[in-house]
């Protein structure tokens, strides 16, 4: 009487089972791994740009909120009334309240350049306030300050920075704002929830009326509330800034902006699971598939090993065992292919690096229960060849 197989025995049938194919296994895997691969990456950037959104929020809050004029018919802005933001400040649970003017000043690096081609960079006359109230950073000098009085400086948006070409301040450098120069003495980090401010040129009150005559009158105004009370301010904001007019002012919060994308780029990752999902049955479907052509191929071998008394509980195991190991193979590989392709885009995206532990270990645990599933009717048909039938074949 035949000794019966261990599980270590059935184990290292199956593992020499799998090498003695090496080329079809490794197919068959890859199968699985593109599945797996796909939806770890769709997970791990989304999971990646979550953590991004969320340090974003924390570090400048959600209790920003912008108001100005409505656009009207003809895209023209309508101006706020006089003395605004005495009116904003009075509002009793605004904390900081700072403002800024637009205007069609034309930047340009040099003279050498045309007017022509000076466009798609504002000129934006404020006070020192709005770093703090916005929530922004510095790459490189200072900001505008009150005691610069009509110094003719500037500081650079990120994007207007790197248009012009400017990458520090290592060395003086001057911009031409009209037909006026001005000293650079500050990069601003890019704003992630102020696209229109990285697309600007910062330039004080007084120089802006000594130079261009500009009025102090503001065009947005942007403020802080008490967290407690941030929809309550929403609420009265336009009606106190313009009580006779209230619809012709725009009220938002900056924050809710990145709350929509994130919303928007969840909906996208639900499709790219979807697909990821596909790619995992067609996997799934590619091993059982190789699994049937391995039975039929080995009718012999499993005639032989049930005559000298495998049972079929044996063979039944051996094929499981198999279909699981190319799959838990191709799920290795895939977590390992969806992690390098997530490290890649935050890089490239500069974004923070996250993959949530359960992330890799379910992935793993989908690839072996698919593989588990795949295997499972090809391992029920090679238990059931008889011996003689498979020796005479």
């Amino acid at each position: 009487m035949s000794k019966k197989l261990g599980l270590s025995d059935i184990y290292s049938v199956a593992v020499y089972g799998i090498k003695a194919r090496k080329g079809r296994s490794i197919m068959t895997s890859i199968g699985i791994g593109i599945g797996i691969a796909a939806i770890v990456s769709v997970i791990g950037i989304s999971a990646s740009g979550k953590a991004d959104l969320i340090a974003t929020l924390e570090s400048l809050g959600t209790n920003l909120i912008k108001a100005s004029p409505t656009s009207g018919f003809f895209g023209t802005q309508d101006d706020l009334p006089e003395g605004v933001l005495g009116m904003v400040e009075r509002i009793g649970p605004v904390e900081e309240v700072t403002s800024t003017t637009q205007t069609d000043l034309l930047v340009r690096r040099s003279d050498f350049i045309s007017e022509l081609e000076g466009g798609g960079i504002s000129v934006i006359v404020t006070n020192p306030e709005l770093l703090d109230v916005v929530g922004g950073n510095l790459v490189d000098g200072r900001f505008i300050e009150s005691g610069l009085g009509s110094l003719p400086v500037a500081t650079l948006g990120s994007v207007t920075a790197n248009r012009l070409g400017i990458k520090n301040l290592d060395t003086p450098i001057k911009i031409l704002i009209n037909n006026e120069w001005f000293g650079v003495i500050g990069i601003l980090e890019k704003l992630s929830i102020h696209p229109d401010l990285d697309r600007s040129v910062f330039i004080g009150y007084k120089v802006a009326k000594d130079l261009f005559d500009i009025d102090s009158e503001p065009s947005t105004i942007y403020l802080r509330a008490n967290p407690t009370y941030v929809e309550d301010v929403v609420d009265v904001l336009a009606p106190t800034m313009n009580p006779e007019n209230p619809d012709q002012v725009e009220v938002s919060r900056p924050s809710d902006a990145l709350e929509a994308q994130q919303a928007a780029e969840e909906a996208f990752t639900s499709l790219l699971l979807g697909l990821g999902s596909v790619a995992l049955l067609v996997g799934g479907v590619a091993i059982a598939n190789v699994m049937v052509m391995s039975v039929l191929e080995r009718r012999m071998e499993i005639g032989v090993r049930r005559s000298i008394g495998a049972t079929r509980s044996e063979i039944r195991t051996q094929f499981l065992l198999e279909s699981i190991l190319l799959a838990g193979l191709g799920g290795f590989l895939g977590v390992l292919l969806g992690a390098g392709i997530t490290v890649g885009y935050t890089r490239y995206a500069d974004i923070t690096f996250s993959i949530p532990v359960w992330q890799v270990l379910g992935a793993i645990l989908l690839a072996l229960i698919i593989g588990a599933l795949a295997g499972l009717y090809p391992a029920i048909r090679a238990s059931k060849i008889q011996p003689a039938e498979a020796v005479r074949s």
